[in-house]
């Protein structure tokens, strides 16, 4: 299962689906593929989840206050979202979410919307928001070992 990464085409956001594709024992996830979306809803409420839920919000507020360099970018590790229009994007929403795979299976996944608070509320995401997007995204799977 792969990463789905939407910007939205009215709004300076982008939502981001990140299904469970592997167990995560340190959050009690192990049993992560379900036969129905009802069955996803008891991996969600579980304690082990919110945890989940938990350490991503402090991983990707990190990740927004310190976003990673792009890749391939002209300026390397120089690169610096923060500096010059002081553009950053906020999290506007970090929730579960029940992600349907193949074969009639179900995972449990996490549903991030970043934005760009700094932009016209009916535009959407300009390239380099998404493209940081992208990159905080990665890197935050990276990091939570997803």
């Amino acid at each position: 299962m792969s990463i789905r990464i939407s910007p939205d085409e009215h709004q300076p956001s982008a939502s981001v689906e990140i299904p469970l594709s592997k167990p995560l024992p340190d959050y009690d996830l192990e049993q992560l593929e379900q036969p129905t979306p009802r069955d996803v809803d008891g991996v969600l409420v579980s304690q082990g989840f919110r945890d989940l839920v938990d350490d991503s919000r402090g991983v990707l507020m990190d990740l927004l206050a310190n976003p990673p360099h792009l890749p391939n970018s002209p300026e390397g590790s120089k690169f610096d979202f923060t500096s010059g229009s002081g553009r950053h994007l906020e999290l506007a929403q970090l929730t579960g979410a029940i992600c349907p795979g193949d074969d009639n299976v179900y995972r449990p996944g996490l549903w991030i919307v970043l934005r760009d608070p700094s932009e016209k509320p009916t535009l959407p995401l300009c390239h380099l928001a998404q493209q940081r997007v992208s990159a905080i995204i990665e890197e935050f799977v990276s990091r939570m070992g997803l």
